[in-house]
């Protein structure tokens, strides 16, 4: 990433945030109010971690040998970065144990006279219908800063 991309990047997602902000207007459910919240909010997120990475920037530039590791790590680590608008699952593969939204561990074991089985809770994509007006700005978020956006729910 280099500081023109950064800013460009920036203003990108502090003109999504403004569009979301706007769009969360016209909300006719605490559903839709809901779902706009946690874009602002991850747009929000998203914005503070590329204002780091500027600085970052500019403190390399000026010969800062740490803030040059640094940034090297926090651009790798933004490349990763995803927007969860709804819920979130953690599994571990090893204990056979999920978790929702960071909640408390689930085992997913279950024993019946057939055998072991591991029964995982599945989380599936709102669709277009559902997400409203907010699918096409996702879709936009998602092509012009390649931030990956999840709407999804628990089924």
């Amino acid at each position: 990433m280099t500081s023109n991309h950064s800013l460009m990047l920036y203003t990108e997602l502090a003109g999504f945030r403004l569009i979301v902000f706007a769009n969360r207007l016209g909300c006719d459910s605490a559903f839709s109010q809901t779902l706009h919240d946690g874009l602002i909010e991850g747009l929000g997120a998203a914005i503070d971690w590329v204002r780091t990475i500027m600085d970052l920037e500019r403190q390399s530039l000026a010969g800062d040998e740490t803030a040059a590791f640094q940034l090297e790590g926090e651009i790798e680590i933004f490349g990763r970065f995803t927007i969860n608008l709804l819920d979130e699952i953690d599994i571990d593969y090893d204990t056979h144990e999920y978790r929702l939204d960071g909640g408390r561990r689930i085992s997913a074991v279950a024993v019946d006279d057939t055998g072991v089985h591991f029964d995982y809770s599945e989380l599936v994509p709102l669709t277009d219908e559902e997400l409203g007006s907010l699918a096409p700005l996702m879709r936009d978020i998602v092509r012009q800063t390649g931030i990956t956006i999840h709407a999804r729910r628990l089924c």
